[in-house]
Parts: structure tokens; C-alpha cells; sequence
């Protein structure tokens, strides 16, 4: 472990060498990768050197009580060594986990998908309650949440609700909202007092960078037509809304959400990007898992993730059996709870199967 970590220490002092060098300053693209680069390893390379030097204090303090010095200073010196050997088991564990592989989509940005699935206009409503708490969510991380397409229920839920979610290590978070979200209450509708179960879907896709795919004219149909539904008059007299057809994979997106053509096009090809990407990563995914059981289910759409009981204030995470009496504020945006235990979780079965293949 303690060669990977000077192997990267080295790597990061060469990198602030290198974003230093006129050359690299002014090869924009170069520069922005390379900062990424720097970004990712700051927290270990800092771990590290904190750790050398709990080392250095732990030896400090094993050479005074060596020379056998008045009562206080030995008294001093064992203390500085318990405190420091307690630092040294929590610093070890922590870069343990920083050396863990890293999911190479963790700091995109996310293209999220939210569909009402089984339970009619209830079903829709809890999508719109889904959509409206990832927003909240997004909005307590400092991230930009962005509507990209919406289909408005006439209940005012939704039939399926696009956005685009931009910051930080977005899809470190929210890669495990992929699935099945069930709900259990008494729906407005519902005269006799009756509890009702619904579901709606959650996929969360990584925004796909123009170097990953390449998505070639030859394998692009593209249909402009004339919008329809809400929106104003000009929906229906302006060929403004695009549909995309990714013809190797058959996978359709359609954008009339704007008024101009081109600005559909462009978030219609966001989405599209973002939706062959993760098809092909989804593939790749089955192939791993056939043999090897992945941690943490993030592939399954079809798998039941969570149910969020309103009768009990109770939120269940079927996957970890978390079970969380706050409902009320899980859907007004306070996830934190759910997705660090969700983390830590992963990070404990990687830590397994890391020990696992080093036996």
C-alpha cells in the first residue's frame, strides 16, 4: 500500500509541476485534465502525508520514553503516543479506502430519468415527489439541476421527467438511485381510506464526454416536427421539436421543450449521448457480473431498491436493510443519510473482495 501511495505523492508533486509550465497553461484542454487529475488524488496524497507524519511523531515519542526523563515528561510522551498510534489506525484505514478503484464516471455530471411505472396516476404522482426531492437534494449540494424534457400528468404528476444534474462528484452520490421505487399511502383519490402501492423507475446515467462516444451522422436519424401539448401557441406552429434515433442501438430521444429546433437538438443529443453510453456500460456491467456478484445493485432497473411507507414515516433500503423513520424529510431533500450509508456499504464489500483475492 505504501509504494502506491508514494507512487502517487510523486504523481501529484509532478502535477503541480506540470500546470505550472507555460506550455500546459496554454493547451486549454490539457490544463482542465490535468487539474481533474490533481483534484482526484489531493485527498490521499494529504492523507498521506499526515500519516508520515503521525510516524514521525509516534518515533518521537518512543525515543523520549526511552530515555527514561522525569515522570511528567513521560507522562507527556506517553500520551502524545496513544494519541498518535489511535491516528495511525484511522489514517490507515482511511487511505485503505482512498486506494479502493475508483469508478472512473464518479465526478460527472448525471442525466436522470424519472418515469411513473405501475399504479396509474398515483404512480405518476410519486414521480413527480421523486423528481421534486433529487432538485431539493441538488439544491443542498450546491449542484445545478436543469429540466430538460417533462410530460405532465393531468393530475399533475409525471409520466416521465428529464434532467440534467451539474457539479461536483454528482454521480458518486446518486449512482445507486438507479431502480425501482415502490410507494405505499392513501392516494387523494382514494375514498375509503385504502393504502395503495406504486412504483416509479429512477435511472441515473453519467454524462457521456464527446471522447467516450462518438456518436457518427450515418447512425443518426433525425425527425423534426411540429410540437404539441403545453407550451403556448408556438408549439404548434413552429417545426421546433427533434427526435434522435441512435439507429445501431435503436434507442429514441425526443426534445420539444424549447422553442428553437437547434436548443432541442443539443439537449436531445445530451440525453442520446448519455443513454448509448450507459447501454453499452450496462453490457460490459452484465458481462462483469456473471462472474462476479457487483456490491451494491446499480445496473437492475427492472430491482426494487426502495419503498417509501407514508401511513409509518418509513423510508426501507432494500439492498443494505436500512430502514429510516424520516419520510418526510427524505422527500424534502435530506438523502445524506440514505447515500453515505450506501457508500460506506460499497466501499465495506470492496474492502471483502479486496481482502478476498489477496488470501
Amino acid at each position: 500500500m505504501y509504494d502506491q501511495l508514494q507512487a502517487v505523492e510523486d504523481r501529484y508533486e509532478e502535477l503541480g509541476e506540470l500546470l505550472s509550465d507555460p506550455e500546459v497553461i496554454s493547451d486549454t484542454k490539457r490544463f482542465m485534465a490535468l487539474s481533474k487529475e490533481e483534484a482526484n488524488i489531493r485527498e490521499t496524497v494529504d492523507t498521506y502525508r499526515k500519516y508520515k507524519q503521525v510516524l514521525e511523531t509516534i518515533r518521537d515519542s518512543e525515543e523520549l520514553l526511552a530515555e527514561n526523563l522525569d515522570p511528567e515528561m513521560t507522562e507527556f510522551a506517553k500520551e502524545e503516543l496513544n494519541n498518535a498510534k489511535a491516528e495511525k489506525t484511522e489514517l490507515e484505514e482511511k487511505m485503505t479506502i482512498l486506494l479502493l478503484p475508483k469508478d472512473p464516471n464518479d465526478d460527472k455530471n448525471i442525466i436522470l430519468e424519472v418515469r411513473g411505472a405501475a399504479g396509474g396516476d398515483e404512480a405518476a404522482l410519486f414521480a413527480g415527489d421523486l423528481f421534486n426531492m433529487y432538485q431539493k437534494y441538488s439544491e443542498g449540494q450546491g449542484w445545478k439541476f436543469e429540466v430538460l424534457e417533462a410530460t405532465v400528468t393531468g393530475i399533475g404528476g409525471y409520466k416521465e421527467a428529464i434532467a440534467m444534474i451539474t457539479g461536483d462528484n454528482v454521480y458518486s452520490k446518486l449512482k445507486y438511485e438507479s431502480g425501482a421505487h415502490r410507494v405505499q399511502r392513501v392516494p387523494s383519490t382514494e375514498s375509503q381510506g385504502r393504502i395503495h402501492t406504486s412504483t416509479a423507475t429512477v435511472v441515473v446515467m453519467p454524462e457521456a464526454e464527446d471522447v467516450e462516444i462518438d456518436i457518427e451522422e450515418k447512425d443518426l436519424r433525425v425527425d423534426i416536427y411540429h410540437a404539441s401539448g403545453a407550451g403556448g401557441q408556438h408549439v404548434n406552429k413552429t417545426a421546433s421539436a427533434v427526435r434522435l434515433t441512435h439507429l445501431p442501438t435503436g434507442i429514441v430521444v425526443a426534445m420539444q421543450d424549447e422553442r428553437s429546433q437547434l436548443k432541442n437538438r443539443d439537449k436531445a443529443m445530451k440525453v442520446l449521448k448519455a443513454r448509448v453510453y450507459d447501454h453499452y456500460a450496462t453490457q460490459a456491467q452484465d458481462e462483469y457480473d456473471a462472474s462476479r456478484k457487483s456490491a451494491v445493485g446499480t445496473g437492475d432497473r427492472s430491482e426494487r431498491i426502495r419503498t417509501y411507507n407514508f401511513p409509518q414515516n418509513r423510508v426501507t433500503d432494500h439492498r443494505i436493510g436500512l430502514t429510516i423513520q424520516k419520510l418526510d424529510q427524505i422527500l424534502a431533500g435530506k438523502l445524506d443519510e440514505v447515500i453515505d450509508s450506501l457508500i460506506i456499504y460499497d466501499q465495506t464489500k470492496k474492502l471483502e473482495e479486496l481482502n478476498n483475492d489477496n488470501i
